[in-house]
């Protein structure tokens, strides 16, 4: 049959059912509405709960791990050479802990084109001398253009500027809440003490929140240089290498080579950070969980309002069958009207849902425990969109088939003959 007619006469029965053909698109509207808001936010929110860690973290990273000694003198012995010794209560060895050749590696991952940048980090534990107490803490020395283009450093100092490390001898970054606990403002200085027993007076230039409140309790930042003269140590002195990759999935492999290549321990960011990937996949799943439960109970309504439509018309039905209409094409009218209604009820969604993203995105949002947050995270990610609506129709379409199906096994005689 003609697809021009049965369009028309698929609108006409639409129209014929005003109310329940919009009580129908509602539902779908709704459905997808919330959909678009749930998982933008929901992922928006994933991509900065992982980001308070994810962003701070290396892909790779490279250091000299503190071992166990293996080379023990009985093992040398060569009248113990064939047997089997059980050495207790070993120590570890007495290896350097800065990485061997630092210069050279760092060329070599500069070269690696599966690398985006190298930043290279000197750390030491420290005391913060506040009066007559000594509080432990960690000072991280680093490059500061490279920690900030690499690791986005810089979105979490919230008081000062990182630039200052660089440009300011002997200066230091402390973490908020460490600086809560010492007393200390910007520019005020602060004295350290290393574990070798040196006192060193640094000038405080900022302060830095990272939302994780025990690591801004202990954890500081100052250039590389300025740690290695607390430390005294040559300009070569570097106790790890973090590298930042093109593609953070490749970072298992990666890591492992490096470990072979240089002899050096490697920790990728997958082994280092598993609960937060692990997390972000659940609290994904049950946004994607919830919002395919009502496209799913609007598909419901869609097959209610189909089967009620079916039982109101069936003498338009058996009149159609007996002019000529086939099966087939009155079942291809009942999912054309089906289809009709998931289609712009979806288009209605996405704009509803958008629309509702960007409310969300406007809300203020002001926490300590998330510096770099001012409104409510959204993704605005079209991948969103495209499954919002491919599920509609896909929802739809099943809602209408089994009544449509119905329909086309409609019998005219037996219609006619019970009029």
């Amino acid at each position: 049959m003609n697809s021009k007619l049965l369009y028309n006469i698929a609108k006409s029965l639409l129209l014929a059912r005003l109310r329940q053909t919009l009580v129908a698109a509602l539902g779908v509207t709704f459905g997808i509405t919330m959909f678009i808001a749930l998982l933008s936010f929901m992922s928006g929110l994933n991509s900065t709960l992982d980001g308070l860690i994810l962003n701070r973290t290396p892909h790779v990273r490279l250091f000299n791990e503190i071992k166990q000694n293996q080379d023990q003198p009985v093992l040398s012995a060569e009248e113990y050479k064939n047997s089997y010794n059980f050495i207790q209560s070993v120590k570890a060895s007495s290896a350097r802990q800065e990485i061997y050749n630092s210069s050279g590696i760092n060329q070599f991952l500069q070269s690696d084109e599966r690398v985006l940048g190298v930043a290279p980090r000197v750390n030491t534990q420290v005391f913060f001398n506040a009066g007559a107490i000594d509080i432990t803490g960690m000072i991280h020395g680093m490059e500061v253009d490279a920690e900030t283009r690499l690791f986005h450093f810089n979105d979490y100092v919230v008081e000062g500027s990182a630039r200052d490390l660089r440009q300011v001898a002997n200066s230091i970054i402390l973490g908020k809440a460490l600086a809560e606990i010492i007393l200390a403002n910007v520019g005020d200085v602060v004295q350290v003490t290393t574990a070798a027993g040196d006192r060193f007076s640094l000038k405080v230039v900022g302060f830095f929140q990272s939302g994780i409140q025990d690591y801004d309790k202990v954890q500081s930042y100052a250039s590389v240089t300025t740690v290695q003269k607390l430390l005294g140590k040559p300009a070569n002195y570097i106790t790890e290498l973090h590298v930042k990759l093109h593609d953070i999935n490749s970072a298992p492999a990666v890591a492992q080579e490096y470990r072979t290549i240089f002899d050096a321990s490697a920790e990728d960011v997958q082994t280092a950070n598993s609960q937060f990937e692990t997390g972000s996949f659940i609290r994904t799943l049950i946004s994607y969980s919830v919002g395919i439960t009502l496209l799913i109970v609007a598909g419901f309504g869609i097959y209610n309002i189909l089967n009620m439509m079916i039982y109101e018309k069936m003498d338009a039905i058996a009149i159609l069958k007996a002019t000529g209409f086939s099966g087939s094409d009155v079942r291809r009218i009942f999912l054309m009207i089906a289809l009709s209604i998931g289609f712009f009820g979806g288009l209605a969604g996405l704009f509803f849902g958008y629309v509702l993203s960007l409310l969300i995105d406007q809300i203020p949002f002001v926490t300590a425990a998330l510096p770099t947050i001012k409104t409510y995270p959204v993704n605005y990610n079209p991948v969103f969109y495209f499954i919002a609506i491919t599920f509609s129709l896909i929802t739809t379409y099943l809602a209408g088939l089994f009544p449509a199906r119905k329909a086309s096994k409609v019998d005219p005689v037996v219609i006619i003959r019970g009029k």
